[in-house]
């Protein structure tokens, strides 16, 4: 290797919503010191987000998987242990099962008023959760490389991580319902392709001299180059209920990667496909997540999920060796044997109801095992 690799650290954010225990509905208000509790023991790691029933985590940045593992599970033991003072509990789901985004109540941010104003009910109804996965890529140039290659791998991500299969107390149909809410902004959706790191600064500069943006944090497509960070962010996936899961797909992420990364040290690249292909496969993994398979875009048909995911893992052996990674990017096969948590989320509904439970009581019996799950291995 030379000493132009990239660091490859990581650092992960993951969104929770909180829920009270007693109703399982989403607490609309919660008290003023939960949140400043949080602060006082994670200071920035932990932070309020757009709805008062919603709050972000982020880890530090972590060398190796590993750590990220670590710092995951200590924040959300604290978000865990911090709410049950208050009868309240986080669930790691990208969707609440039933409560409506009407009732509501926003944070009281600037940035959040004024994002409120410009997008008006698309910005309200945005009770959504997701994950982010920052990968140190220091080198401009490289990011905007990788970024143009990593956007044919987002469906595949996204399909191991959906959560969100309800929404306002219907079985939407679809896996992650929560990007049919999320693409409802502008500047959404896959990333554009850009030649160069320049070009892509001329792009985000003229939205900005227009006044149409602050910065380009305001840009939130599935893929992009971080603004406060020397990183490449991904954002597609939904937040994964167990934390072994959201572990496998950073992991899975940062293989790929480096994997990129070690074909253009060799002057070789991944085939660049038109976002139209990709976007077929984003919708596939929306709707399906993995049951019905993705299209494999060198053969151009649909091919089964585990075809798909057994090429990646071998593709990124020698990657998730070097990173120390093995049993956690492995367990993307567990996912495929188990399910995601939207599969696990329509599974208990069923047996709720075939049990004799109302649609209402079945509804609370998902946010129960939301509960459980996302404090799994914590």
């Amino acid at each position: 290797m030379n000493n132009l690799e990239p660091a490859f650290t990581i650092g992960v954010e993951e969104e929770y919503l909180l829920v009270d225990k007693d109703t399982r509905e989403l607490v609309i208000d919660p008290p003023e010191k939960l949140m400043a509790e949080y602060e006082e023991l994670c200071g920035g790691q932990v932070t309020a987000e757009l709805l008062r029933s919603q709050v972000e985590i982020g880890t530090k940045v972590c060398n190796n998987v590993a750590e990220a593992r670590e710092e995951l599970v200590r924040l959300r033991r604290l978000i865990i242990d911090g709410a049950a003072k208050y009868n309240l509990a986080p669930i790691a789901s990208s969707t609440h099962p039933f409560s409506r985004w009407k009732e509501q109540k926003q944070t009281d941010k600037e940035r959040y008023t004024s994002l409120t104003h410009e997008m008006q009910a698309a910005a309200r109804r945005l009770v959504i959760c997701g994950m982010h996965v920052h990968v140190g890529v220091s080198n401009d140039e490289l990011r905007i490389d990788l970024m143009n290659q990593l956007s044919y791998f987002l469906p595949h991500l996204l399909a191991l991580s959906c959560s969100s299969p309800y929404w306002e107390g219907r079985d939407t149909g679809l896996k992650s319902y929560r990007l049919t809410i999320f693409d409802s902004l502008p500047r959404t959706g896959l990333p554009e392709r850009f030649a160069s790191w320049a070009e892509y600064d001329r792009h985000v500069n003229t939205l900005m001299e227009a006044g149409l943006i602050e910065d380009s944090t305001r840009i939130w497509w599935d893929l992009r180059p971080s603004a406060r960070f020397p990183t490449l962010e991904t954002r597609v996936m939904d937040v994964c209920t167990r934390v072994d899961d959201t572990v496998t797909l950073a992991a899975l992420l940062i293989c790929i990667m480096r994997m990129l990364y070690r074909l253009r040290r060799n002057n070789q690249r991944w085939r660049l496909y038109t976002p139209m292909l990709i976007n077929e496969n984003r919708w596939r993994a929306m709707r399906y997540s993995f049951d019905e398979g993705l299209i494999d875009l060198a053969k151009g048909a649909v091919v089964p999920c585990e075809e798909l995911y057994d090429e990646i893992l071998q593709l990124i052996a020698d990657d998730a060796k070097a990173l120390g990674c093995e049993s956690e990017v492995a367990r993307a096969r567990t996912i495929l044997d188990r399910g995601t948590s939207a599969h696990r989320q329509l599974k208990e509904y069923e047996l709720e109801r075939a049990a004799g439970a109302s649609k209402e009581d079945a509804l609370k019996a998902v946010v129960d095992m939301l509960i459980r799950d996302t404090a799994e291995g914590v």
